[in-house]
């Protein structure tokens, strides 16, 4: 069974960093694609950043572009996002999700099939 448990959201000052953590187990991080994606109160869930092990590629959203960067740990089965720069409009829920229908989605969500509780970020102005 596929499960993903993220971590490492809170509080923080317009301009401070963040580190989420998804912590993956049921699968190994070999064959998959594992994104990040966030929801704001009013607003749909958009994808952040999404990595595809199928092609290597990286994906990441124009607003958390030189700001933010997904990385994997593969021996600690566990995904990250650093958050630099944050601003209020990175104010959200954040989860991560996992996908292994292959290469050439990006961060396209309804591909991705198995989702995390999510953990909340707020930046305060």
């Amino acid at each position: 069974e596929v499960q993903l448990v993220e971590s490492g959201g809170g509080l923080v000052q317009t301009g401070g960093s963040l580190r989420l953590s998804c912590a993956t187990s049921g699968f190994t991080l070999d064959d998959y694609a594992i994104g990040w994606f966030r929801q704001a109160p009013g607003k749909e869930r958009e994808g952040v950043s999404c990595f595809s092990a199928y092609d290597g590629r990286t994906y990441y959203a124009d607003s958390v572009k030189g700001r933010f960067t997904i990385s994997i740990d593969k021996a600690k089965d566990t995904v990250y996002l650093q958050m630099d720069s944050l601003k209020p409009e990175d104010t959200a829920a954040y989860f991560c999700a996992v996908h292994f229908a292959g290469s050439g989605y990006g961060c396209e969500e309804d591909i991705f099939g198995d989702w995390g509780q999510g953990t909340q970020v707020t930046v305060s102005s």
